[in-house]
């Protein structure tokens, strides 16, 4: 698409022409995926059979280059993840900016064009961090144990412990990779994960916790290493995403073997147009205009 110079109340802007299609094929999808896989690991998950009837992807080429959007809907709430160019992400946010709550996962890059569509709150910058088979050092200094769906009450009970709800079910525990360390009849430690794909190969190692009582004494770094191992037998890339101001929780990681590989932030996003009304028009118009691109035509200025 070209860039093409107009005029607006006398000033000269730049307009911004993109092509946005909605993608089903899971081909297509990962190979634009693959090539940042650190990033990706999370939407990559999604493509797992259990999980893609649950999503909806949006592909925009244009003036600045490619840019992709997820939107996911899962047992914990729905997501949007966003990659590639900001401008055509903006591009297909502008006609397709999901659902009116959503959490959201992009780049600094991307901030500006998702406080377009969005009211961020809970802004939180974050690491990245991978770790691959030759570089993993596990530790097994406590016992964990395997934990499963028939835990639910326990690990709810412990995410809980700090005075916040737990939403768990046994679904989650079961469609992951979840150790524990259990003290005196109790269980006082957990990791997991938000997604695993065989099928891609990849984990999110995460929702680890530790009992306020039970902290300092290395059960977070056991558990991750637990999980990391069991994972590492079959996903040939395992990602975990951390607060760079958890100076302990990076020093762990990094013992494990985990390096940083990317930046991002995740926020909790309320649509600025919660009616959708704006962005319905907006759509009817690009997939008009869009009719000889077999897609909807997007123009943006600058």
């Amino acid at each position: 698409m070209a860039e093409r110079e107009v005029r607006w109340q006398g000033v000269s802007r730049h307009r911004l022409d993109y092509v946005v299609q909605p993608v089903s094929d899971i081909a297509t999808i990962r190979s634009i995926l693959a090539p940042r896989v650190e990033y990706t690991a999370y939407a990559l998950g999604q493509l797992e059979p259990a999980l893609f009837p649950r999503t909806c992807w949006f592909y925009a080429r244009g003036t600045t280059g490619t840019g992709l959007v997820l939107h996911s809907r899962g047992g914990l709430g729905d997501a949007t993840f966003v990659l590639g160019d900001p401008d055509a992400v903006s591009a297909i946010l502008s006609i397709h900016p999901g659902p009116a709550q959503t959490y959201a996962t992009c780049q600094p890059q991307h901030l500006d064009v998702l406080r377009k569509y969005y009211r961020l709150a809970n802004q939180q910058p974050m690491i990245r961090m991978g770790v691959t088979r030759a570089a993993f050092v596990p530790v097994h200094t406590h016992h964990t144990a395997v934990l499963s769906g028939i835990d639910i009450r326990k690990v709810n009970a412990l995410y809980g412990s700090e005075g916040g709800p737990s939403y768990y079910i046994p679904e989650h525990i079961d469609s992951g990779v979840y150790r524990g360390i259990v003290a005196d009849g109790r269980l006082v430690a957990v990791a997991g994960t938000h997604v695993v794909s065989r099928q891609e190969g990849v984990a999110v190692v995460g929702n680890v916790f530790t009992h306020p009582a039970a902290r300092g004494q290395g059960f977070a770094t056991a558990t991750t290493s637990a999980v990391t191992e069991a994972l590492l037998e079959y996903c040939d890339h395992v990602v975990l995403t951390v607060d760079p101001n958890n100076t302990p929780a990076v020093a762990a990681y990094a013992r494990l073997g985990f390096r940083e590989v990317c930046q991002l932030v995740e926020a909790s996003a309320a649509r600025r147009d919660p009616s959708g009304m704006g962005s319905s028009i907006r759509r009817i118009r690009a997939a008009i205009r869009g009719r000889k691109y077999d897609g909807s035509f997007v123009s943006l200025h600058d």
